[in-house]
């Protein structure tokens, strides 16, 4: 039964004008595709069962990866029609799934331990458990604090930095996340975040502080091409 799902069915529409002909997974970091670089990851825990969900110009990532053999896991695809967003494809793997699977953007550069996050989240009894980086943004203006009621001015920071624990697109996930997602309806991943804990749902964080790029803008792939050969024994792909 599948163990992974990997969401490759993006426009890519950030890294325009290369997705325009020519699908964003398949962008190369170094001489791998993205793509190939997480399935290789993937093998390299043991995870070889592979549901691809794929959309935009999916036709050339099915013929580029075929049916997995040549690196040695199984792919099945699955194509949304429609755009389904970011949770919603997976109404399509309905019957598939019998055990805790990870999910993973499939633009998604990181040298997290696959192994180590899965066993957190299932050590946890957790419906689904999403992995987190610490980030920081830099405000490049006054920020002022207001009461507004009276427009009383109540504090002055200038260009602050703020740190904030954001998503890196890998998230492990029980079958029964299915119950909470319509079936062939758009839903994204913070709508189905926020269902899971109106029915009080166990939904656990996973803290990460290793290397991650999402390569959705074409600087973040320009600095994923910098950095790739600094962190390529890190990937645990050879």
């Amino acid at each position: 039964m599948l163990k992974a799902v990997i969401l490759a069915g993006g426009k890519g529409t950030r890294l325009k004008p290369y997705t325009t002909v020519f699908p964003k997974p398949l962008m190369p970091i170094g001489d791998k595709p993205i793509l190939e670089i997480i399935i290789r990851q993937l093998k390299a825990h043991g995870i070889e069962d592979i549901a691809l969900m794929v959309g935009h110009l999916g036709e050339l990532v099915m013929a580029f990866f075929g049916d997995g053999s040549k690196f040695g896991v199984n792919i099945h695809y699955f194509k949304e029609e429609t755009p389904l967003g970011t949770v919603g494809g997976l109404s399509l793997l309905k019957g598939e799934l019998d055990d805790s699977f990870l999910m993973i953007n499939g633009d998604t550069l990181t040298t997290l331990n696959f192994s180590e996050f899965m066993e957190y989240h299932r050590s946890n009894n957790a419906i689904a458990t999403i992995t987190l980086c610490s980030r920081r943004i830099d405000i490049d203006f006054g920020v002022v604090e207001v009461d507004r009621s009276i427009g009383q001015i109540k504090g002055y920071t200038e260009k602050p930095t703020i740190e904030r624990l954001v998503s890196i697109g890998v998230n492990a996930l029980q079958p029964q996340i299915l119950d909470y997602i319509y079936p062939n309806k758009y839903m994204d991943f913070p709508s189905l975040v926020h269902n899971l804990l109106a029915n009080e749902r166990i939904v656990k964080a996973y803290i990460f502080d290793g290397y991650w790029l999402d390569i959705g803008r074409p600087e973040d792939y320009e600095q994923a091409n910098i950095e790739i050969e600094k962190i390529s024994g890190q990937l645990g792909i050879g």
